[in-house]
């Protein structure tokens, strides 16, 4: 009989995971379903390029199912999972019509991500929802005359440069609580992001740990006075976005058992479940250390390799997370893409190889093994 590998979430990482297990399932004889909320991939990555063109960010970023070559072989399902049966080895599915699907699974890899702000949600929608999402915010964000954003990170620092400029005569603050953002960065990376930063006009203020404000929780694109725990006076914008890394898992439809503390699926050094081998988790939602970093280290492949191997009796792979993060941090920019070393030295693809060589050969035939055109 078909061994079923079920990937649960569809995002960044359970994309690229069924793809790999639907390469792998011709020597395996798999049969791979992928469960989605979304009617394809949502990416939850670049924030500051989806506010700032959210066109130009949906054409690399949005894409739906059956665009990806390597996803022909997967059947996905479209609803959200709300609930596991571990030992009868089976998820159920809630469909759009409220009527609800078993799915039976010989192995499961929990791909289900987190809840961030109002951009990373795990709320069921048709493309239409999507498209509103992405042009709601950046309607707001252009009306505008003053914004704060509120955080350190990637996001937080991305959003701040890129909303500055696409509307220079927006002024724009950023607020973070250490004497510098990108603290899971190497030095060198705050210190070039930052002169990035200054050059695009944004204003910034370290030493400032805003207070969310009560019942959002900082979920939405708001408006008004942030608040500071610090000391500082009060701050006012006519838009203010909180990306402040509240993340919270979306594993609510799983047993308390699989979970850490925080709602965090436990793993081993394998990405397996202990205790429980048949089911794998990666990305986010995955506690594998303080930075959760199996998301942005391409670990689909190893768990493609560890679950083709544990059907195979054969030896499993260890996830060895980086000590600091790397990537991009601003996104394409008119003068190409930065990519930061996780020694925080950057390289430079300047921006005409954007299009021509990076996207479409480099991410979508070398990383998705194939993307249609719409």
């Amino acid at each position: 009989m078909t061994p079923r590998v079920v990937v649960a979430g569809l995002g960044d990482v359970g994309v690229l995971t069924a793809i790999r297990l639907a390469r792998g399932s011709r020597t395996r004889g798999f049969d791979v379903i992928g469960i989605s909320v979304k009617p394809g991939l949502v990416s939850g990555q670049e924030l500051g390029w989806r506010l700032a063109s959210p066109d130009d960010w949906a054409r690399h970023n949005w894409i739906p199912f059956d665009r990806f070559r390597g996803l022909d072989r997967v059947r996905t399902v479209h609803g959200t999972l709300t609930g596991a049966d571990l030992d009868s080895r089976q998820v159920t599915v809630e469909r759009a019509d409220g009527s609800t699907t078993p799915v039976d699974y010989d192995a499961l890899v929990i791909c289900t991500g987190v809840t961030n702000g109002f951009w990373r949600r795990p709320s069921l929608q048709r493309a239409a929802d999507v498209d509103a999402d992405l042009r709601a915010p950046h309607d707001r964000l252009a009306q505008a005359r003053s914004v704060i954003v509120v955080g350190g990170g990637a996001a937080a620092v991305s959003s701040a440069a890129n909303i500055a400029l696409r509307w220079p005569d927006t002024r724009v603050d950023l607020y973070f609580p250490g004497e510098r953002a990108l603290a899971g960065h190497h030095p060198r990376t705050w210190n070039r992001v930052r002169r990035r930063l200054t050059d695009a006009g944004v204003a910034l203020h370290p030493g400032h740990r805003a207070e969310p404000p009560p019942g959002s929780g900082g979920d939405e694109l708001s408006a008004g006075t942030v608040r500071f725990s610090t000391g500082q006076p009060p701050a006012t914008a006519d838009a203010v976005l909180w990306a402040i890394g509240r993340v919270r898992p979306n594993t609510g439809w799983l047993p308390a058992e699989l979970l850490d503390d925080d709602g965090f699926v436990r793993v081993t050094p394998q990405l397996q479940v202990p205790g429980r081998p048949e089911v794998f988790a990666v990305g986010d939602v995955a506690a594998t250390d303080p930075l959760r970093s199996s998301a942005r280290n391409r670990a689909d492949g190893l768990v493609a390799h560890n679950v083709r191997a544990s059907f195979g009796g054969e030896p499993l792979r260890d996830y060895h997370a980086p000590a600091r993060r790397w990537g991009s941090v601003l996104g394409i920019q008119p003068d190409g893409l930065e990519v930061f070393a996780p020694n925080g030295r950057a390289f430079r693809f300047p921006a005409w190889s954007f299009e021509r060589v990076l996207m479409p050969w480099i991410v979508r035939w070398g990383i998705y093994r194939g993307v249609r055109g719409r």
